[in-house]
């Protein structure tokens, strides 16, 4: 499979959020760039179920996400969060999928070293060609002691059941990457697992692009994400500055070609 890199906004919540942003997008793609618009939409163990939680209002209903994920022209991407461990994790897995319609993408698991053989058996019952993309936030990097070799091994587990690995050490909070140390976890994948695609985040937004510039000079195929920088509070809760997430895709896109 081809991993084709892509530039993401996380927390679109309309389908109209996903034409203003494919417009600018298009307009700033340099020609002959394979990247894509990465779209994503949140859901969690909670609002999966109808159960209580914060997020409630800040991520769309169930009910809307094929709305959202109706272009093909994008990269359209469920990111399940559940750091729980939720013992049936392949069955919540499926009943996600089923709620993105036909032109789902991808699914990144939110989640603390998920179960690979849930993970498999949910994709797989779900009846639907989707990537997997693990997060490897701060928690799931402690475990491994934050160190390089070790997260490698971990990862070991995984193979032939993900397609690309996140680097997150924000937890969704805007905290600004270390690229010098994301560059050391990013070196030990790219060795022992070529094919798999890496993604990077933490604190990105339309001022801080040039915290990814040192991991786009090694790696020009890396992908990006940004979420919580996407706002003037900086809070996930409150909704995306669609004005800040243009800017900041026009100079994400004269960084990464």
């Amino acid at each position: 499979m081809y991993i084709q890199p892509y530039i993401g906004i996380t927390d679109f919540t309309s389908f109209w959020q996903v034409q203003a942003m494919l417009k600018v997008f298009n307009e700033h793609l340099p020609r002959g760039s394979p990247r894509r618009l990465h779209v994503g939409v949140m859901m969690s163990f909670n609002t999966l179920f109808g159960l209580s939680t914060k997020w409630k209002d800040a991520f769309p209903p169930n009910e809307a996400i094929a709305g959202i994920f109706s272009s093909t022209d994008v990269f359209n991407c469920l990111h399940y969060a559940d750091y729980d461990g939720d013992p049936n994790l392949w069955r919540s897995l499926v009943r996600a999928i089923a709620c993105c319609g036909a032109s789902i993408n991808a699914v990144q698991l939110d989640m603390i070293w998920p179960e690979p053989d849930q993970i498999a058996y949910g994709v797989r019952s779900s009846r639907k060609h989707v990537e997997i993309i693990l997060q490897v936030g701060r928690r799931a990097l402690d475990e491994v002691r934050n160190d390089p070799l070790l997260l490698v091994e971990r990862l070991r587990d995984y193979e032939g059941v993900i397609h690309r690995v996140l680097l997150d050490k924000s937890g969704g909070k805007g905290r600004g990457m270390n690229a010098v140390e994301l560059l050391l976890f990013e070196r030990a994948i790219r060795e022992k697992f070529p094919e798999l695609g890496i993604v990077v985040a933490g604190g990105l937004g339309p001022e801080t692009m040039h915290l990814v510039e040192p991991l786009a000079k090694e790696f020009p195929d890396v992908s990006i994400d940004a979420q919580s920088r996407l706002r003037p509070s900086g809070d996930a809760l409150d909704p995306i500055d669609w004005g800040m997430a243009g800017t900041y895709l026009t100079r994400a896109l004269q960084l990464l070609k």
